[in-house]
């Protein structure tokens, strides 16, 4: 394809949006982006709304998970996860990125071959399709925050 009608292509396209946003009338055009705006929340999590303790093959037994909202442009959940003293969970991935921040308590979690100790304050990226495990030692419980970049799914390694 010729770039120069790959750029007057986005010249093009580029002008109709900006044509097309100046055609509506500004109470239309506010009300737009009231609606795509979020709402403000505070959430401690020792406050949180938590769910039943799970009891689910692969998952660690007890498990909480306390939702917090999903991204309306991909559909990714955030939410607390409370991970019991002594628990595991098996190795397995997701389709999407996941983000996590661990609030309290200390955990150890393998990515790919590689095992990492986090405490407090500790920040990871698991990439889509990357296989992890979490372990919690006895005597420690732990809340993480998980962000995702899509819908959530759990695919569990071979076992």
């Amino acid at each position: 394809m010729n770039p120069n009608h790959v750029v007057k292509r986005m010249c093009c396209a580029t002008l109709w949006g900006a044509l097309s946003l100046t055609v509506l009338p500004s109470e239309v055009r506010s009300q737009a982006s009231e609606q795509q705006q979020e709402q403000a929340l505070v959430v401690n999590f020792e406050d949180a709304d938590w769910g039943q303790p799970g009891t689910r093959d692969g998952f660690p037994q007890g498990v909480q998970s306390a939702p917090l909202g999903i991204d309306p442009e991909n559909g990714g959940p955030t939410y607390f996860a409370r991970f019991p003293a002594g628990s595991h969970f098996d190795l397995h991935w997701h389709t999407h990125t996941e983000y996590v921040a661990v609030l309290s308590g200390v955990v150890t979690i393998v990515l790919g071959e590689n095992s990492h100790s986090l405490s407090p304050g500790s920040y990871i990226v698991i990439p889509a399709r990357m296989n992890h495990s979490w372990d919690v030692p006895p005597g420690n419980e732990v809340v993480i925050l998980v962000r995702r970049r899509g819908p959530a799914d759990f695919n569990f390694a071979a076992r």
